[in-house]
């Protein structure tokens, strides 16, 4: 009874994150191919962009979870951390994972929203306004895309493996940049795709589309929801090096179990 009750309260809060992220699609579709220069700024590196439509969701997704969960503390991309360190649940969101994509009218952007209850995430939504995609994932409970439901591929090799990746906004004054892992796995597999939102990578992982994703330098607000929707569509998630920290440890790699050890060998 118990394990049933706390899967009817995930389900219930995972409700209230799907209904908050489609809010804030509506809102970034808002701003969609209407950016004027002063909307867009730069933070720690050129390329590292953001706009009004990232500021506007994120205040409509802040706004949300106070009211719903005053008693929770979230962690945002734009505006950090909020709320009691000792809260119940803690919330990770990404107002918009994509914005270079947002900026250059690329449809793969996303609105991620993740609860973590002990650490670990219960309740995740990816939400892709441009393409009318809503991923839901609750621990215990499955991953869902517009209410369908996901399973990682089947894909055990690399040769038949479409991958995912990406590289971090930094990568001239980082060592570890990532592009010596492509370079090792360029003549290993069926074809790399590189998307510009991890948030969306991991979702379509989740749904069999990619076979497989990895990246480094990456934020927990990018990969919280998304690798819980990897987990519960029969997937593994982890970081690179073994039985890490994939959440806040800043590398992933993330799809069918045994391709998952495969690529990490190579």
């Amino acid at each position: 009874m118990a394990d049933d009750t706390a899967l009817t309260e995930r389900r219930a809060a995972a409700s209230v994150a799907e209904s908050l992220a489609r809010g804030a699609g509506e809102i970034l579709m808002t701003w969609w191919d209407r950016l004027a220069a002063g909307d867009v700024t730069s933070k720690s590196a050129d390329r590292d962009l953001v706009t009004a439509a990232d500021l506007a969701s994120e205040r409509h997704l802040l706004d949300g979870l106070r009211s719903a969960y005053p008693a929770d503390a979230v962690l945002a991309e734009e505006s950090g951390a909020a709320g009691a360190t000792d809260a119940p649940h803690v919330w990770y969101l990404d107002p918009l994972d994509g914005t270079v994509n947002f900026v250059h009218r690329l449809p793969m952007v996303a609105v991620s929203v993740a609860r973590l209850t002990d650490g670990q995430p219960d309740v995740a939504v990816v939400h892709l306004p441009r393409l009318s995609e809503t991923f839901v994932a609750v621990r215990g409970g499955g991953a869902t895309l517009n209410g369908r439901p996901l399973r990682v591929s089947t894909a055990q090799a690399p040769r038949e493996a479409l991958l995912a990746t990406g590289f971090p906004y930094r990568r001239h004054h980082l060592k570890e940049n990532n592009l010596e892992n492509f370079n090792r796995l360029f003549l290993h597999q069926r074809g790399i795709r590189r998307m510009g939102s991890a948030a969306s990578d991991l979702a379509s992982v989740a749904a069999g589309r990619l076979d497989a994703f990895w990246e480094l330098h990456l934020s927990p607000w990018d990969v919280a929801a998304g690798g819980l929707l990897v987990e519960e569509a029969g997937g593994s998630v982890d970081s690179i090096s073994p039985d890490g920290d994939w959440i806040h440890g800043r590398s992933l790699i993330a799809g069918p179990p045994v391709l998952v050890e495969a690529l990490r060998a190579i």
